[in-house]
């Protein structure tokens, strides 16, 4: 059988009456209005060369349509607005062609190198909660979910609300370089001690009254009583991410309440890299001291993306709670003792492993790997997306060296071009003193999204 070949082209004139027929029938159970008129607006900006004479923020109406052999089986609208984003509204796959041929996907990534060509920095949309396919499918895709409103364009239908950040290349391999671990405060290292410290009063003190050198004795001690595991004595656990060198660039505090949910506070990062490595790795480690983790915070743009992609709900913005004039926001997270393990992946290697290439990882023996078990379902986590596999084998080694000797190094950086270089690289990420944790290597099996 001939492969597939679907055409992707700007609307013409000829398509209005199937584009007009198609989101009438699409939109109409979600949505509330006049969804020919609709039709007819953005088709005949589309048609005129693009430009929206009647937009506020919106400059530009594209309109696409999707061919099988010369048969329309899909369509796209992309409206430009004026804050370098560009918003689908809406994406209508025609009924006899959905979940065939890939034509959404087709359809979408169309737009979004579009998108790209034109500078825009980001992806949006709105879809029907209640249209679980279309909602399951933009998830899929890398969208991430803003928040949602009831009643929104329809009475009893909940909308919700879509991005996607359309990072570059320069941006992920800005992302990539830094080597961030995530480990539990070590109170007899004075300097980690004395970088904790320094850190919590330059980052928090403009945003929380009361952050003294007091204060932070207070959370040292806090975290002294942590073998006590009596909610009543407010003891802490405390984690660091630490960046290769050792340097101490973000701090995360945690004090079990009574009820069983977990308060984290402080919760800050130098860096977006250091802040979701702690939103990542945290909840795994703490599923055991409670169901529920919630953090009082003054997120910047990029921390409140790394808060929305990895689940985190907004649950309330309380106004001078801490330091006047200031809005604190609290998020949550539920967690268990089921919560699934999430690593952390650069670009490059969650790439190839989503692609089959690469098979093997390497890490070194953290307490946190050291417990990783063969068959146990991990959530690899990238700052693009994420997908799961299963850990098919575990084998331990003493050095890089002594790995490679007998690991196949093209099955863990395919992309390299020797195993003198995966060395270096391995050697980059993880210098002397982590490579003296012991060397694990992770034999992963793709599962899919």
């Amino acid at each position: 059988m001939a492969a597939i070949s679907v055409v992707i082209r700007e609307a013409r004139n000829e398509d209005f009456k199937w584009v007009e027929s198609l989101m009438q029938n699409a939109l109409e159970p979600y949505y509330g209005g006049d969804h020919r008129a609709h039709a007819k607006r953005i088709f005949d900006a589309h048609i005129v060369g693009g430009v929206d004479s009647l937009g506020f923020f919106s400059f530009e109406q594209r309109m696409f349509v999707a061919e099988i052999n010369s048969e329309r089986v899909g369509m796209i609208h992309l409206v430009g607005k004026r804050q370098s984003t560009y918003k689908i509204s809406p994406l209508v796959v025609a009924p006899e062609f959905q979940g065939r041929f890939g034509i959404g996907s087709r359809l979408l990534e169309y737009v979004e190198n579009y998108a790209r060509q034109h500078q825009a920095r980001q992806l949006y949309c709105t879809v029907a909660e209640q249209n679980v396919v279309a909602l399951q499918f933009f998830l899929r895709k890398g969208f991430i979910k803003a928040g949602s409103s009831d009643s929104h364009y329809k009475t009893g239908v909940t909308e919700t609300m879509l991005y996607k950040p359309l990072y570059g290349i320069s941006k992920i391999i800005s992302l990539d370089q830094l080597h961030v671990s995530v480990l539990p405060f070590d109170e007899t290292n004075k300097e980690m001690r004395d970088q904790v410290g320094r850190l919590l009063l330059d980052k928090l003190q403009n945003s929380f009254e009361g952050i003294t050198d007091d204060w932070v004795r207070a959370l040292f001690d806090g975290y002294g009583r942590r073998k006590t595991l009596d909610i009543n004595t407010k003891y802490k656990l405390v984690y660091v991410a630490v960046d290769s060198t050792g340097r101490v660039i973000g701090v995360a505090g945690a004090t079990p309440k009574k009820g069983s949910p977990i308060k984290l506070m402080p919760f800050i990062a130098t860096n977006t890299v250091a802040f979701e490595a702690l939103l990542i790795d945290i909840p795994h480690q703490l599923a055991s001291y409670g169901h529920k983790l919630y953090v009082h915070i003054n997120p910047t743009a990029d921390e409140v993306i790394s808060l929305q992609r990895l689940g985190w709900k907004l649950d309330a913005a309380m106004p001078s709670a801490y330091y006047l004039g200031v809005i604190t926001q609290q998020w949550s997270l539920n967690i268990g003792e089921t919560t699934m393990r999430t690593m952390r992946i650069k670009q490059r290697f969650y790439n190839l492993i989503y692609s089959g290439k690469k098979t093997l990882e390497v890490r070194v023996g953290y307490d946190t790997i050291n417990r990783i078990q063969i068959g146990e379902r991990i959530r690899l986590v990238t700052h693009t997306g994420s997908f799961d596999v299963r850990v098919g084998s575990i084998r331990k080694y003493r050095t890089f060296e002594e790995m490679l000797d007998i690991e196949p190094w093209e099955r863990i950086a395919p992309d390299s071009r020797s195993k003198e270089e995966v060395l270096s690289l391995l050697k980059q990420i993880y210098p002397k003193n982590k490579e003296n944790l012991g060397v694990i290597v992770l034999e992963f099996v793709k599962i899919g999204k």
